[in-house]
């Protein structure tokens, strides 16, 4: 692509403030600050491993807990990504990666379809990951799919250390965000859907 794809969305409520910058067509250079160092952990491996710049500014009324901030951190990263993926023409479409830390393996499978579903089955070991409520970690993949309007199943194979899942499981969904969407040299001017339409 001449343009890389890009996109800034900023969401205001009385509850979160989030600032969500993505360029799809990055190198993987990140910046988090959302009070929340396991979370922006865990987006360093999606920038990182889907060769995507992305940054995200949060802040939220932690104060009570972390639930408002983390899920509207998902609804502002998939509304930017709608946005830097515009009407799909010459993406991949779809994107599935296996990814394994020691003894945790995870899949990750995306259909930027235009159409919001999640099959979420990830159990961990404990609840919590240090001081971050690993519950929280379904809202956050929920608003991004109802945002960024993706088809996306997140599979846990195996694991023991709740750190390991959940870092599987992030970097599996870098992974397959970086082959869905990535442009097929073969279907450049071409929406990847027999509608013609993925909206």
């Amino acid at each position: 692509m001449s343009q890389p794809r890009q996109a800034s969305v900023e969401r205001n409520t009385l509850e979160t403030r989030i600032q969500v910058r993505v360029n799809l067509d990055g190198t993987g250079e990140s910046s988090f600050d959302t009070g929340l160092p396991f979370l922006d952990h865990m987006l360093d491996q999606v920038a990182r491993h889907g060769l995507m710049d992305l940054e995200v500014i949060a802040q939220g009324d932690l104060h009570i807990d972390a639930h408002h901030t983390v899920e509207d951190i998902g609804i502002t990263l998939g509304q930017a990504f709608a946005g830097a993926v515009g009407d799909k023409r010459g993406i991949f479409r779809y994107g599935h990666a296996y990814v394994p830390l020691d003894e945790a393996l995870s899949r990750v499978v995306v259909d930027f379809s235009g159409r919001p579903g999640l099959v979420y089955e990830v159990e961990f070991v404990r609840a919590m990951i240090g001081s971050f409520d690993a519950d929280l970690f379904r809202e956050f993949f929920q608003g991004f799919v109802n945002h960024a309007q993706v088809t996306l199943h997140i599979d846990n194979l195996r694991g023991r250390n709740a750190h390991h899942v959940a870092e599987t499981v992030f970097k599996a969904f870098g992974r397959a965000l970086r082959f869905a969407v990535a442009i097929d040299p073969r279907m450049i001017e071409t929406i990847p859907s027999t509608k013609g339409t993925l909206v």
